[in-house]
């Protein structure tokens, strides 16, 4: 079965950009009969979306690289090398990797995502006779817990109290509901539990016996980025500044300073742009000096093109998925209402995960399904009883599951690895299916 999965992503899975490219297509065949939306609508609204997404796909941009500049700190370099050395069999290697992977994502899923890959792949350097492909799958496949866990936001939306909450769920939450009620209630940390256990068995099983793929050593070859000390006799001014060590401290301690403030007097979240923060102040002052940081980033930054390409034709897909014509008809909406249409009590918080994992393939973003879901789903849900945190999590379990098959998320982890999404998405598909179970499963049980 694994290599069946393996050869079809392999054989039928395109590169990013082209699989991009062809949901654009589908989702806008599909608007026009669905939504009686003419071609010129559903251009204007892919349009209208395409740059709806600039400042989320700056902040991936900065996670990627910064987090990858941060791993190339010396002092990081060593914690993770003595951490890989650890594991002495591939199985092991495999096992930890997948479980520091979901741990991490799920206190926080950018920390996760770069932090997973950047161990994988110095396990790759250190331990020989391991598959790279099913390595760097198996740090991926912890992204499924990350909504369900302290940085998703579509729990955390709920939680904010205000009149958008209220907005955004056509009157149905007046009051914000707790995450002891989504992220935190037992149910949900018992499906958490269960998945990542599932997640690290089924990737430890998964190590092929034979015909192991390893990887390319040139690929994991590090380029040398030290910057050289100038001449203590010839030094200038402008050399002084660009190697002192003081004006990294200061910059650091700034940040640091916000930070506390933010997140310890303010009652801010550690959101994705805290993450960002600490992983940029943490690679100025680790790096030393602000030039070795610069050629660090700059460095760094060359992975950064996934993103910047693909991003902005993801919102467009959200802009024909949310887009209304001269019909009065969405999408998304018409998704939402085939799944209600079907539902009781009891599956009701099935099929909306199901319904918010098939919208995850067009619109791979938590924003994206609360604009799209919450009216329509809290209402609903409302109406047959189904309890608000219940409803809220299986849209958010749904937004995750999927994205072990939808490459978007996948970007800044294959650009470090330098893979391609079709090397890890045979692993993933497996993955998918087994955890796929757990979760229907446990949203059933909780419904009952």
């Amino acid at each position: 079965m694994i290599k069946f999965c393996v050869k079809l992503v392999q054989r039928w899975l395109p590169e990013p950009f082209i699989f991009a490219i062809i949901l654009t297509l589908v989702a806008a065949c599909l608007a026009m009969p669905i939504c009686q939306q003419t071609p010129i609508e559903v251009i204007e609204h892919w349009g209208g979306g395409v740059w709806n997404l600039l400042a989320f796909a700056m902040q991936m941009a900065l996670v990627l690289v910064c987090g990858s500049t941060l791993a190339a700190a010396p002092a990081v370099k060593r914690g993770i090398s003595a951490l890989a050395s650890i594991p002495k069999t591939p199985p092991a290697a495999i096992a930890l990797v997948t479980a520091v992977s979901a741990i991490a994502c799920w206190l926080n899923w950018g920390f996760g995502l770069i932090v997973g890959v950047i161990f994988a792949k110095e396990i790759a350097r250190r331990l020989r006779g391991i598959d790279y492909r099913l390595l760097i799958a198996s740090a991926y496949s912890g992204f499924v817990v990350w909504h369900a866990g302290l940085s998703g936001s579509i729990p955390l939306t709920m939680a904010t109290p205000g009149e958008a909450l209220t907005m955004a769920t056509n009157g149905v939450l007046t009051s914000p509901v707790p995450i002891s009620h989504t992220i935190l209630e037992p149910h949900n940390l018992v499906i958490v539990a269960l998945v990542i256990v599932a997640i690290v068995v089924t990737n430890t099983l998964m190590h092929p016996k034979k015909d192991v793929v390893t990887v390319d050593p040139a690929l994991l070859a590090e380029e040398n980025v030290a910057t050289p000390k100038p001449d203590k006799a010839s030094i200038t001014p402008a050399q002084r500044m660009e190697h002192s060590r003081l004006l990294s401290w200061i910059v650091a301690l700034i940040g640091f300073s916000y930070l506390v403030i933010h997140l310890g007097f303010r009652g801010g979240s550690f959101d994705l742009g805290s993450v960002i923060m600490l992983f940029l102040f943490l690679g100025v002052l680790l790096h030393g000096t602000p030039l070795a940081y610069v050629r660090a980033f700059t460095h760094a930054a060359t992975g950064a093109s996934g993103i910047i390409l693909q991003f902005p034709f993801y919102a467009g897909i959200m802009g024909i998925i949310t887009g209304v014509g001269a019909s009065g008809i969405c999408f998304g909406t018409v998704i939402s209402n085939a799944c209600i249409s079907i539902s009781t009590p009891t599956t009701y918080p099935l099929l909306t995960f199901i319904c918010a994992a098939v919208l995850n393939m067009f619109v791979p973003s938590g924003g994206g399904h609360w604009a799209i879901q919450a009216p329509i789903m809290f209402a609903a849900g409302a109406d047959l009883g189904v309890d608000p945190g219940l409803t809220g999590t299986a849209i958010a379990w749904g937004d995750a599951w999927t994205n072990l098959i939808q490459p978007f998320w996948a970007i800044p982890a294959l650009a470090i690895a330098k893979l391609d999404a079709k090397d890890i998405m045979g692993f993933c598909l497996i993955d998918l299916l087994i955890t796929g179970i757990i979760i229907c499963s446990g949203l059933v049980i909780w419904a009952l």
